[in-house]
C-alpha cells in the first residue's frame, strides 16, 4: 500500500501522533484520545473535517474550537510538518502504511463495531484486506508451559485448515504460538500490536509472510513506540472487534491484559462470543470468566466442527445476566426453583439450563431432575 497520506490523515497525525522518527521525545502538546474524540465530534457537527484545519483560512475554525482545545496548542501541533515528512520517509522505507478513520481504506469492522472509539490512526504492514475477514481471536498469558504452547499452536493450525483468519496480539506466549501455528499451516493472520510495530515488521521470521500476503501487522501506536501497559490494555478491544469469535486459552485472575480484555468484552462491549479453554487445569482466571458468561470451548477436531464455534448468537442483556447467575450456582436445583429465583417461566428457565448443560457449564441429574455446577476435569483431554 502506498504511503501517500490523505489531507485528513496528515492533519490527524499532526494533532495526535508522536512522530518519533525525528525526535527522541514526543510533543507534550499531543491531543489525548478523549480530546481528539471531542474535537472530531465538534468538526462533524459543523460539517467540517480535520483537513480543514490545514487550510490557509483556518483561523476562524481555530477560534470556534477554542472552548475545546486551546487554539495556540492546535497551531503548534499543526506546524510539525517537517517532523511529519521525516516520519513518512522512515515509514516508506520500511513498507509501513498509515490510514486514518477519515479514510475509505480504514478497516470497516473497527469503524462499525467501535464507532467513534475506533483509533483515529492505524499503522500497519502487510495485506490490509485481511483485517475485514473476521475469524478467531486467540488470546492468553505470556508465561505458559510447553504443553500449553503446543495446544495453542494446534488451535492456530486448525484455524488455518478451516480457512479462517486468526487474530491475536503478537505478544510472546499464547499469542505468538497461535500465530505461529496458523502461519505455518498456510493460514492468514492479523496481529494487533501494542508496541514495536517497526521492529516486528522487520523481523526476518515475519518478512516472507508479510510479502506473501499471509500476515498483516497493525498498531494504533507509533511504529517506534515501546511497551506501555496502558497501550497493551487498550489494544485488546481491537483484537475482539476484528474477530467473529474469541478463545481465551489462559488468564490470570483479576489482573493482566488478557483478564482485563476478556472482562471488558463480557461486561461491556460484547462484540463476539467469548470461549475459554475447557480441557486441562483451567485455573482460577478461566473459571471466573466462565462464571461471567464465557462459553466452554467445544474442542473441535476438524474444520467442519470448527465452523460451529461461529454459529453462537450473543444473548440479550437480560439473558446474559441470567446465564451469568446460573453459571455461579453452587447447588443443584429443579427448573421450577430456578424459574422462581429468576422470576421467569419454567420453560424459559429450562431452556437456559439446557443450554448451559450443552456448553458443559452445568450438568443434569435425574430422579428427580435437577441442574447444578459441572465438576471441572483436571487433565488434558
Amino acid at each position: 500500500m502506498s504511503i501517500s497520506l490523505s489531507p485528513n490523515t496528515q492533519a490527524i497525525l499532526l494533532l495526535t501522533a508522536p512522530l518519533i522518527a525525528g525526535r527522541s521525545e514526543p510533543s507534550s502538546d499531543l491531543l489525548t484520545p478523549s480530546e481528539y474524540k471531542r474535537l472530531a465530534g465538534f468538526l462533524r457537527d459543523k460539517q467540517r473535517q480535520p483537513a480543514d484545519m490545514l487550510a490557509l483560512d483556518a483561523n476562524d475554525l481555530f477560534v470556534e474550537c477554542q472552548h475545546l482545545i486551546d487554539s495556540n496548542r492546535i497551531k503548534r501541533l499543526l506546524n510539525r510538518g517537517f517532523l511529519l515528512s521525516q516520519a513518512i520517509e522512515r515509514w516508506q522505507t520500511r513498507a509501513i502504511w498509515v490510514v486514518s478513520r477519515a479514510d475509505g481504506e480504514y478497516p470497516r469492522r473497527l469503524k462499525m463495531r467501535l464507532k467513534h472509539d475506533a483509533p483515529p490512526i492505524l499503522y500497519g504492514c502487510g495485506e490490509m484486506a485481511i483485517l475485514d475477514t473476521g475469524g478467531l481471536a486467540v488470546v492468553g498469558s505470556r508465561n505458559v508451559d510447553d504443553a500449553m504452547l503446543e495446544y495453542t499452536e494446534g488451535i492456530g493450525q486448525l484455524t488455518a485448515k478451516a480457512r479462517r483468519t486468526l487474530v491475536s496480539g503478537g505478544a510472546r506466549g499464547i499469542d505468538q504460538a497461535a500465530m505461529r501455528g496458523a502461519l505455518g499451516t498456510g493460514g492468514k493472520v492479523a496481529g494487533v500490536l501494542a508496541d514495536s510495530l517497526e521492529r516486528t515488521a522487520l523481523n526476518r521470521e515475519h518478512r516472507n509472510f508479510l510479502m506473501d500476503g499471509q500476515l498483516v501487522l497493525i498498531s494504533p501506536y507509533d511504529p517506534l513506540a515501546g511497551f506501555n501497559v496502558g497501550h497493551a490494555m487498550q489494544r485488546n478491544k481491537l483484537i475482539y472487534a476484528l474477530a467473529d469469535a474469541a478463545l481465551v486459552v489462559s488468564s490470570d485472575y483479576e489482573k493482566g491484559g488478557t483478564w482485563g480484555g476478556a472482562v471488558e468484552q463480557l461486561d461491556k462491549f460484547r462484540l463476539v462470543p467469548i470461549y475459554i479453554r475447557s480441557s486441562g487445569d483451567m485455573g482460577k482466571g478461566l473459571e471466573a470468566l466462565r462464571q461471567k458468561g464465557a462459553l466452554s470451548w467445544p474442542n473441535p477436531r476438524d474444520p467442519d466442527a470448527f465452523a460451529t464455534v461461529f454459529d453462537v448468537t450473543l444473548p440479550s442483556d437480560s439473558e446474559a445476566k441470567a446465564l451469568e447467575l446460573l453459571g455461579k450456582m453452587t447447588t443443584f436445583k429443579t427448573n421450577t426453583e430456578v424459574a422462581a429465583d429468576l422470576n421467569v417461566s419454567k420453560s424459559q428457565a429450562k431452556k437456559w439450563l439446557q443450554r448451559l448443560v450443552e456448553e458443559g457449564v452445568m450438568e443434569k441429574h435425574t430422579k428427580p431432575v435437577k441442574y447444578g455446577p459441572k465438576l471441572q476435569r483436571s487433565f488434558l483431554e
